[in-house]
Parts: structure tokens; sequence; C-alpha cells
């Protein structure tokens, strides 16, 4: 079975206030040119279609415009939608029923039975073109909080929820692979061990599950939440991250793609990316921070008609009145977009003990947890212990979760 996989699209992202429709329109048209060359049996995205969970009509337009081209390009392709935290379960099930005379199944949320049993039914789906025979199976997990997987049995562990749901998912799973085909688990979490750089971990939740808890049986194991694309050690090349198509900050420095992978039953996958061309790309000018001057002055020897999105790497050795007004300036009539100032302390101990000195937009650029441990380091004299670290983080996200629903 070849199985394309991707995740976090990100669509209706904007970065410092600039509309990126036509990077993620762009992203859309090179995906479907990749399905019409490579004809997968199944393309899998594995989670956070969306950036926020109300997307404007305009981008929801762009990603039925795009799935409907996509579909085009290879009419015999399976394709399974999950969805990711920070996307809306409800409405991305919304026009589920239409999507399916597409070859297109949507998971967005976890359905029970009028009698309060779990249909795990509706997460295995059988990977069949209309013109042959079934090549393999999906097991469909959307984004949900360890805590709120359902209980399948009275008795079980109230903490042990996520666990019994992947091992009792994976075990219906195997039952109807009677042929023993290629199964396939998808799930849009954060997996222990793996490398979560340029990703804000106060964002949307890092909480960290064992490997082992996503339970075995599955011959490839798509992931999604982490940006940073991976295939996880200790998994036999079995797990993968196939990370963001398109950077959503200036930390996610690393190449972006998606994952073709070719999958037979009891055998190792076989893993290819293929590269996706950001027409706009990130850049931060000067790679090394510089005194401001210097770093202007890359910013105003930039080629005129280069289009990026620009960050400048400034050393500040004390505040400089007008530094965002002089660095917009520098780029007025460049087709490059200027976009913040990362101010780089000369010591970190100035940057941590002196947070009253961050100008606006270095706060603002701050995540919540790096606030939060600054105000802590301020008011108690000592940084956060890892363990406070976990629990504010959790708070967080149990807030954001609230947000959502």
């Amino acid at each position: 079975m070849k199985l394309l996989h991707t995740s976090d699209w990100h669509l209706g992202h904007t970065l410092y206030n600039y509309d990126r429709s036509y990077e993620q329109t762009d992203f859309l048209a090179q995906l479907a040119r990749i399905v019409a060359k490579e004809q997968p049996d199944v393309m899998v995205i594995s989670g956070d279609i969306y950036h926020y969970s109300n997307p404007s009509a305009a981008t929801q337009r762009m990603y039925t415009e795009g799935m409907l081209s996509i579909h085009q390009a290879c009419p015999e392709m399976t394709i399974v939608v999950t969805a990711g935290n920070h996307d809306s379960s409800s409405k991305l099930e919304i026009d589920s029923s239409l999507w399916k005379h597409f070859s297109v199944h949507v998971i967005g949320s976890i359905e029970r039975y009028p009698n309060g049993q779990v249909n795990l039914d509706k997460h295995i789906i059988a990977i069949r073109p209309p013109s042959g025979e079934t090549k393999g199976y999906v097991a469909a997990v959307p984004h949900v909080y360890p805590q709120n997987f359902p209980l399948l049995t009275p008795n079980a562990s109230r903490d042990q929820r996520l666990k019994n749901f992947f091992h009792a998912l994976l075990d219906k799973a195997i039952r109807e692979n009677v042929r023993h085909l290629p199964i396939v688990l998808t799930a849009h979490l954060s997996v222990d061990g793996s490398d979560s750089t340029g990703h804000d971990e106060s964002a949307g939740g890092m909480e960290y599950v064992p490997l082992s808890d996503l339970g075995q049986g599955y011959d490839y194991l798509a992931l999604g939440h982490i940006h940073c694309p991976q295939t996880l050690r200790n998994s036999q090349q079995r797990a993968r991250y196939c990370g963001t198509p398109l950077p959503v900050n200036f930390e996610e420095t690393y190449p972006h793609s998606v994952s073709l992978v070719e999958i037979e039953a009891g055998q190792k996958p076989e893993i290819r990316t293929v590269a996706i061309h950001n027409p706009l790309p990130l850049v931060t000018l000067p790679p090394s921070p510089l005194p401001f001057n210097e770093a202007l002055q890359a910013l105003e020897e930039f080629p005129e008609d280069r289009p990026a999105y620009i960050r400048l790497n400034v050393l500040f050795e004390s505040n400089l009145p007008g530094c965002n007004e002089r660095a917009s300036q520098a780029a007025k009539g460049k087709a490059c977009k200027f976009c913040y100032i990362k101010s780089n302390r000369k010591t970190a101990l100035q940057d941590t003990m002196n947070p009253h000195l961050y100008n606006l937009q270095e706060f603002l650029d701050k995540s919540p947890l790096e606030i939060a441990c600054l105000y802590y380091l301020e008011n108690e004299g000592e940084e956060m212990s890892e363990e406070m670290r976990r629990l504010m983080s959790l708070a967080i996200q149990q807030v954001k979760q609230k947000q959502t629903l």
C-alpha cells in the first residue's frame, strides 16, 4: 500500500498580521501535483487542518477547493482526515457525509452509540479503491486530551484511558484484517523522545505519552502535532511525524515536506520525503545577532525583488527608540515583509533577571509559559522547577481546551 502522509497544514495562519493564503494555496496546488505523479492508495492528514477552530469562510473555501483538486488528481485514492487540537471537531465533521462521495473520510471526534458504547467501527477505514480490492486499513484517531478519552470498561483506571482506547482500536483492526494487509494508525499527539524543535510547547498542549501506549500491530504510525519531521527512534522505522508543509514560525528552520510511504504488512516501511517549496520563506537577518545598525544594513541590502518574511536578529546593549519604524522603512518598496526584531541581550542573566526591560514586541513574542517563568523568577528569586513548569503548561493547555469548546 502506498501512503501519502501529511499533517499540520494550519490553513488560515497569519504571520505578524500578514495574510498567508497565497503560500497555503500554493502548497495545496503542490500537493495535488504530488498526488497526480505518485498516485497513492491513501492520503492521511494527521490533524491541524486549520490554524483556528473557527476558520474564515475564505479559508474553508481554500480547503474545499484544494481537497477537490487533490481528489481529481487521483480519484482512486482514499483520503483520511483527522482533527487536530487546533481544529473544531464538530465543524470539521459537518460535511463528512458529503465528503464520502469523494472518498474522503473525516474523523473529528470519538462517537458513542445510544447505549453509551464507543463506535470503534467509525475509526477503522478500509482502503478500497472503486475499481479494485482492499489494499489495507487506516485506524484513525483524532486529537483528544488524554483525560478525555472514553472509559471502555467500568473498572478501567482513568489514567489509562488513552492507552486502553488505542489498544482496543488496534485489536479490532487486527481482527478485521483477515487477509493480513497493512494497517496504518494515525494520531495527533506528542510522543516521548520526539524532537519538538521550533514548536511552542505551551501552545496547543504538549503532554507527552509513551510510544508503547499507542499499542502494537500497526505497520506504520502516521503522527501529527509536532512540526519537526522525524522518524522516531526505537520504532523500527514505523512511527513518523511528517512535520509541517509550511513553517509556522521563524524557529522552524528545518526542511518542510510531505512523506511518501510504501507499506507491506509485517515489513519495515520505505519512507521518502517530497520537499514543499515555500514561495515566501522565513528569513532571519543576519544569521547571528549583530548590533542594530549592522542588522539594519543587512535588511537594506536584501534584494528588492526577493519575497520573504524578515526578522532582524539584533544584539541590544540597551533599548533603542524607533527601531521597528526604521526596519519597516528599510523594507518599504521591497518584495520582503518585515515582521519583528528578535532581541538578544548580552547575557542570559540580564535577560532573565530584568523582565521589565522587554519592549512590547519582545513581550508579545513570549509564550504564556515563558511569561509565567519570568514572573516567578522576579517574585521568588529563583527559577521555576521542572515540575512546576509541567503543571503550569498543563494549566495553560486546559485553558486553551476550554476556549475551543
